[in-house]
């Protein structure tokens, strides 16, 4: 039942990503030895569950809740991430949004710098699971994200 998560990727041991699992899939992310859920989506009844927040801490796992707004992601948004990341740097760690599309984004860029991906692998990574030019607001958003880290190794 794990593998039938929306879009699940399993980038490497420590790191999978995927859309929004249900209740019982993430009881088998816990069975497969996470130690914290990171979700990127909004709370929305449409797509979260009721207490997403209270299953994963039963699950004995830390959960983070990040929300970021499709319409309008930020810089502090990734910043947030990305701290939330360094915090969890001895973890294994399940990130999930509603369909994996937020968190392609954001994740590909820590991977980018923390990680040692190329920006073609970040591309790759988000064009497996979404066509990113069907959304301007995320063509720009990581074009910010990507002029962000230029920054860092001026």
């Amino acid at each position: 039942m794990i593998d039938e998560i929306l879009n699940l990727r399993k980038v490497s041991d420590t790191y999978w990503t995927a859309g929004q699992p249900s209740e019982e899939q993430l009881a088998e992310v816990r069975e497969q030895g996470f130690d914290r859920v990171i979700n990127l989506a909004p709370q929305d009844p449409r797509y979260s569950l009721d207490d997403e927040a209270g299953l994963v801490a039963s699950l004995g796992m830390k959960y983070v809740l990040i929300p970021i707004d499709f319409k309008n992601p930020t810089l502090e948004d990734y910043d947030r991430f990305e701290a939330e990341m360094r915090a969890a740097e001895n973890e294994r760690v399940f990130i999930h949004c509603a369909a994996n599309y937020r968190v392609t984004a954001v994740f590909g860029l820590y991977a980018v710098r923390n990680l040692g991906w190329s920006m073609a692998e970040w591309d790759e990574f988000i064009a497996d699971v979404w066509d990113i030019s069907e959304f301007p607001v995320w063509v720009e958003y990581k074009k910010t994200l990507e002029e962000k880290t230029k920054e860092l190794v001026k």
